[in-house]
Order: C-alpha cells, then sequence, then structure tokens
C-alpha cells in the first residue's frame, strides 16, 4: 500500500462559488449560535458567560466567524486570504502555506502532548465546579458583577463543607488564598502535563484554544464545534457557581443540594465524553501534520 497523503498535499480544489458558500453557511452557523451575543458585543454589552471565551482565551471572534478550509485545499479566486497568516499563493489559487507548518511545529507538539495526556487519564466527575466558589471564597472581590446566589457567609460555608478537587492550574491560579491550601492537590504550571484530566470543564473548553491557536492547521468546522462544546462547557461551569444567573436566563445548578450535585455530574459527564470524542479528533489531526513535517521539521 501506499503511503497516505500529507496533509500538505492538495488534495481538494474549490471553486470561488463553492468555498464560498462554504464560507457563508459557516458564519450561518456561527450567527444560530451566538448571534444575538456577538450583536450585543458591537454594542459594548458585556456578557458575564459567553465573554470569557474570547477574554480569557485571548481569542476574537473572528476566530470563530471566519471560514478556513485547513490544509490540502486549494481556493480559487481567493485573494482575501493572501492577507491571512499561513496562506500562500499557488498555480491554481489560495492554499495553507506548508511552510506554516514548520513555524508551528512547536505549538503541534505542545498541544498534541499535552492533549494525549489529558486523554490517557480515567474521567474524574464530581468537582461539582466548585472552583467558581473557591475564586470568592472570604473575600469582598468578586470575578463578575453578579449577585451571589446564596450570600457570602453562606458561599464561604459551601467551601468549607465540600472538598475542592480541581485538576485544572488554569483555574486553581484564582482561587483566593484561603482556598488554595483546602483544594487536594496544590496544583503547578509545571505538574499540568501530569494533573489534567478530561472530566475538567476547562480542560474540554481548552479544545478552542487548542483548534483556534493553530488556524489555519485546523480547519474551521472543527474549530468551530470546539467552541460550541466550550460554550456548553462554559454554561455548565457558571450555572453551577455561585452567582445568580437567573436574569440572563441561567438556571443553577445548586451543587450544595444532592439533586443539585446529582445534575451536576450528569451534565459533566456528557460534556466530558463529547470532549474524548473531539480531544481524539484534534490529536489525530496534529499528529497527522507531525508526521507531515517529518523529523526535521521541514514541511512536504
Amino acid at each position: 500500500m501506499g503511503a497516505s497523503p500529507s496533509p500538505t498535499t492538495i488534495r481538494t480544489r474549490l471553486g470561488s462559488d463553492e468555498w464560498r458558500g462554504r464560507r457563508d453557511r459557516h458564519r450561518d452557523r456561527v450567527d444560530g449560535l451566538i448571534g444575538p451575543y456577538l450583536r450585543d458585543r458591537r454594542r459594548g454589552v458585556k456578557h458575564p458567560v459567553i465573554d470569557f471565551l474570547f477574554t480569557y482565551y485571548s481569542s476574537r471572534p473572528a476566530h470563530v466567524l471566519r471560514w478556513h478550509p485547513g490544509p490540502g485545499v486549494v481556493l480559487e479566486d481567493a485573494e482575501e486570504f493572501l492577507g491571512l497568516r499561513g496562506y500562500h499563493r499557488t498555480d491554481d489559487g489560495v492554499a495553507v502555506d506548508p511552510a506554516h507548518l514548520r513555524d508551528r511545529i512547536g505549538a503541534l507538539g505542545a498541544t498534541d502532548a499535552l492533549l494525549r495526556a489529558t486523554a490517557s487519564r480515567p474521567a474524574r466527575l464530581g468537582c461539582f465546579g466548585l472552583h467558581e466558589w473557591a475564586m470568592v471564597y472570604r473575600t469582598d472581590e468578586t470575578r463578575h458583577d453578579l449577585p451571589l446566589r446564596l450570600g457570602a457567609r453562606d458561599t464561604d460555608a459551601v467551601v468549607e463543607t465540600m472538598s475542592l478537587r480541581c485538576t485544572h492550574f488554569d483555574a486553581f491560579r484564582f482561587f483566593t488564598p484561603d482556598a488554595r491550601p483546602r483544594n487536594e492537590t496544590v496544583l503547578t504550571r509545571d505538574d499540568q502535563l501530569i494533573d489534567e484530566q478530561p472530566g475538567c470543564l476547562h480542560a474540554t473548553m481548552d479544545l478552542y484554544r487548542a483548534c483556534f491557536s493553530l488556524t489555519p492547521l485546523i480547519d474551521s468546522d472543527l474549530t468551530l464545534r470546539a467552541f460550541a462544546l466550550a460554550l456548553r462547557a462554559r454554561e455548565l461551569d457558571m450555572r453551577a457557581g455561585p452567582y445568580d444567573l437567573g436574569d440572563l436566563g441561567y438556571p443553577a445548578v445548586a451543587i450544595e443540594t444532592p439533586a443539585g450535585r446529582a445534575r451536576y455530574v450528569r451534565e459533566q459527564s456528557r460534556i466530558a465524553d463529547d470532549g474524548a470524542t473531539l480531544r481524539d479528533e484534534v490529536v489525530r489531526r496534529c499528529e497527522e501534520l507531525l508526521d507531515a513535517a517529518g523529523p526535521t521539521g521541514v514541511g512536504t
């Protein structure tokens, strides 16, 4: 059998009408997902749930809205792509530049290593989203301009009567000083490869960052799927948190009650299952690209 084609080898050519149709359908899917939010954002309206996916990840709506075909596709009459990072002109049109793969080898390798390490562990459920509570424990400052559902005293009591089991450093680092020693593990950036596990909502949200940060080596269909899953995870993250989001249309998952904890685990488990499937696909893309680059990091 012959070798599989490299992801950087041109395998598909799209005429201008076809790729513009795909681009427009992609934008329609984004609009169906967060269209009202984007229109409010243009007017300067802040959103404590969805903003996170852009502000925390140093992302922009363009990362979701802009369609990219991925490597191996040449676009006819596509001059607009030449102004974007990672594209070059070919004899037949515009495509992802194989030289860009060489430039992104380090990022690809780091992403692949972290996602494979995460996937290698069983999902740990039952943290109950207490990281958000730990971020407001014994402090007068909150991360959002929203009221606490239970008030400060009862919010602190939830942290004190339940176990903190956070495994995600980028959540743990925002714990208040009094909350950090209560976590079952003191997390560090250096230990991220051994602590990350696939049940964590934040580890699932990070799949969106993995995809958009590797654009255009990752196509927009996969990036949008990662964003949609990150949005689901973020919504559960905040619904299970200490804030009152009722006026924004987010019913609370009251993890301070047995029924709320059971509901959280059910929703967390579904997100983790979908995240595992998506993570495997992102890893497969990364490894295909790393194989295409070869041992010296030179794209084919």
